[in-house]
């Protein structure tokens, strides 16, 4: 795009130094040449803050990712703890039960 427009800039200063003095000339191709500096400048500007806040974002997305990730492991790791105590729990009901029937 950057290339298109600096070709864009040239072309129409070259048309309009074809009836110019060399001076006018001159200057005409030093402000195109000034032109397509600032252009490229700003473009590359704008590609550096596109890439900073792409890795933001992407950074911020992983977070989640990994809090989301360890907050099911909690989860699971307390569901399993659980079910471990009432089974542990039932098991204990059932030896006392069976203690009372053979006495």
């Amino acid at each position: 795009m950057k290339k298109a427009f600096i070709l864009a800039t040239t072309a129409a200063a070259a048309l309009g130094l074809a009836a110019c003095s060399d001076n006018a000339q001159q200057e005409s191709a030093e402000a195109a040449n000034a032109m397509a500096a600032d252009t490229e400048a700003t473009m590359g500007e704008a590609a550096d803050d596109i890439e900073s806040a792409t890795d933001s974002a992407l950074g911020s997305a992983e977070a989640g990712i990994d809090q989301a990730g360890q907050s099911i492991e909690n989860g699971a790791d307390a569901t399993g703890r659980a079910v471990g105590d009432t089974m542990s729990e039932a098991g204990q009901e059932m030896q006392e039960a069976g203690n009372d029937v053979a006495n």
